[in-house]
């Protein structure tokens, strides 16, 4: 395991007891610890959370945005992510790699999960074994030497730490077109995890055709499903994996929208099927979705392909534009879901209590690696 979620002691405050208090006692509890412990606590929003919690949160941003923000405050000792596994992973990495470690004197921060259970479908579909086995087929058809692997960011630290070792990166929605292009400059091909709806979508709008990108399924005996020619004709080959949520969106959706509130705007996020984003207006990372909402005029009509809390909230906070969420289907990131305010009240309460749960800690052999690899990332333009 890269990662070890610790509880220092037996919890000395139990779950189930927060499961029944209302909300206002919930968040008057939760102020009451982020008052005490000042600017030695952090708590991390991520922009699919809902309501209730982004309402409670010091930050809110992407994932990797806030692991960045956070790591980067002198006083924070404490990270509380309202997030998914593999962001409260980067943020242990990033808050805690060497440099940050000797101006703290060796002072770790701690980071927690409020639930461990909230995870994330996409990150899952790629093991760490898998893709060491995946790699050992693939040296049988191509030169691996040539290989560039790259993960997405919502992908576990092992994943991380793999691109690492290997020559390869992270990358973000944002930056995904660079860093295929800062790959193809050091090899002949790619392989992209764990998202291939991001990786065909990129690939495509940089003029590469569909001809030379295949998909590996982990769970085809041959291959991955692939012939060697196959592999052989492909610049870029995707992991079979993709995200629960944008996975949902469908063209048909898209053409309801267009014939029902002509002249709208379709903005989608990349993670969606390639049929999806060709009929797109604007496909984007969630930063980019924000921007646009944020500088559109007013009266601008738009159907967003993206988690249903986040374009709830974009409704809330522009009723001066006319906004929908473009399923009939509603989809929204169940495992985020699962931070809610007992789960946070509980953790920051156990905290102050001296009986911390959930403690993200990625091991130092991964988190060194995982680290090179992040710092790619950074380095690509």
């Amino acid at each position: 395991m890269a990662t070890v979620a610790t509880n220092a002691n037996p919890p000395a405050l139990e779950l189930h007891s927060y499961k029944e208090m209302d909300h206002e006692t919930l968040q008057q509890r939760i102020r009451a610890v982020r008052e005490q412990m000042a600017e030695r606590l952090l708590i991390l929003g991520h922009h699919y959370q809902q309501d209730e919690v982004i309402s409670l949160a010091d930050l809110r941003g992407d994932s990797y945005q806030l692991s960045q923000m956070a790591s980067a405050s002198r006083e924070c000792r404490v990270i509380a992510f309202c997030g998914v596994h593999f962001m409260a992973e980067t943020a242990d990495i990033l808050a805690n790699r060497p440099e940050c470690l000797a101006e703290r004197d060796g002072e770790r921060v701690t980071v927690i999960l409020p639930d461990m259970a909230a995870g994330c479908s996409m990150a899952d579909m790629a093991a760490i074994e898998q893709v060491e086995d995946v790699w050992d087929d693939l040296g049988e058809v191509v030169d691996t030497d040539n290989l560039i692997p790259i993960t997405y960011i919502n992908s576990a630290a092992s994943l991380k730490a793999f691109c690492g070792k290997r020559q390869g990166a992270v990358c973000t929605s944002s930056n995904a077109a660079a860093a295929l292009e800062w790959a193809f400059e050091r090899g002949q091909r790619v392989l992209f995890f764990p998202d291939q709806h991001l990786g065909r979508n990129t690939a495509k709008a940089m003029g590469i055709p569909l001809e030379e990108m295949c998909v590996w399924d982990p769970y085809q005996d041959e291959l991955g499903g692939n012939t060697p020619e196959d592999l052989q004709r492909s610049r870029v080959i995707l992991w079979k994996g993709h995200c629960s949520v944008h996975q949902m969106f469908r063209p048909e959706h898209v053409d309801q929208f267009r014939e029902r509130f002509p002249g709208i705007k379709i903005l989608v996020h990349p993670e969606c099927p390639m049929e999806v984003v060709d009929l797109a207006d604007i496909s984007g990372s969630t930063g980019k979705i924000i921007r646009e909402v944020e500088n559109a005029p007013p009266g601008t009509k738009w159907a967003i392909g993206t988690e249903l809390h986040l374009v709830n909230r974009l409704k809330q906070e522009h009723p001066e534009q006319e906004i929908h969420f473009l399923s009939p289907v509603i989809c929204m990131c169940a495992t985020m879901y699962r931070i809610d305010l007992p789960h946070l009240c509980w953790s920051l309460e156990n905290l102050q209590a001296g009986t911390p749960v959930n403690v993200i800690e990625v091991d130092e052999e991964t988190a060194r690696w995982a680290l090179v690899a992040l710092e790619r990332m950074l380095e690509i333009r």
